[in-house]
């Protein structure tokens, strides 16, 4: 694998996010996988200061299975397993999107807790911390495809659909905004709907897509935090 130098961040409200001049955008803190299976945990950072900084991304705490890896991968390219801290120059304003931190989860069933800082670089007392947990499981519940304390959000159903699909969800907190776009192959936003505080369910209007691939994205306060395919059938 490629060794490199770069950042992220798993972010925990243990400071004043507005006073580090960066912020952690995607929320999810649990995650659930099968046995032989590679997942990949999104890790998100934006530069919300004036000025370029260097970041360090570091994991604090959290083993794998003897059977099990885990390492940090940008894009297509992979750093060494034993990598558990680099840094990364993020320009004002922009947002690291293709950070992850990828499992490759073994063949026994366990529950793994890990515990990531990130700072700007020569400065650690103003940094984030965030703790996520994956469950490794024989069978593991394909409904539920996100979950925080804000919300949770169950994957979309028929999958494929013919003329209505559903997204069953429930918000935690009332000040979220939550909504569904689905997109074409080509990214193109094709319908949008909105996910109210006090309901439970969202409808789409699939009767109105022609045949094809489609993909769904949830947006929480217009972050995107998971994206998921949706097969329309005629």
């Amino acid at each position: 694998m490629k060794q490199f130098v770069l950042v992220a961040l798993l972010f925990t409200s243990v400071f004043s996010v507005g006073a580090q001049g960066f912020e952690w955008t995607d929320r999810q803190e649990s995650f659930q996988a099968g046995l032989g299976q590679i997942i990949r945990l999104p890790i998100r950072i934006k530069n919300t200061s004036d000025r370029a900084q260097f970041f360090i991304i570091r994991k604090a705490q959290g083993d794998l299975g003897s059977n099990q890896k885990g390492y940090f991968c940008l894009g297509d390219d992979c750093f060494d397993p034993g990598l558990d801290q680099f840094s990364k120059r993020i320009e004002p304003g922009e947002t690291l999107n293709n950070l992850y931190f990828t499992i490759e989860t073994g063949l026994v069933t366990t529950l793994n807790s890990f515990r990531f800082e990130v700072f700007p670089r020569g400065n650690p007392a103003i940094g984030l911390e965030h703790a996520f947990s994956l469950a490794v499981e024989e069978k593991p519940a394909k409904s539920l495809v996100f979950q925080s304390k804000d919300i949770t959000i169950h994957d979309i159903y028929p999958n494929p659909v013919i003329d209505q699909a559903f997204i069953d969800y429930r918000i935690y907190n009332e000040s979220l905004k939550a909504k569904v776009v689905i997109h074409n192959i080509l990214g193109s936003p094709v319908g949008h709907h909105d996910m109210p505080v006090f309901e439970t369910k969202v409808k789409i209007q699939a009767d109105e897509l022609s045949s094809g691939v489609y993909f769904y994205t949830v947006y929480l306060d217009n972050v995107g935090v998971l994206t998921r395919k949706l097969v329309v059938r005629k």
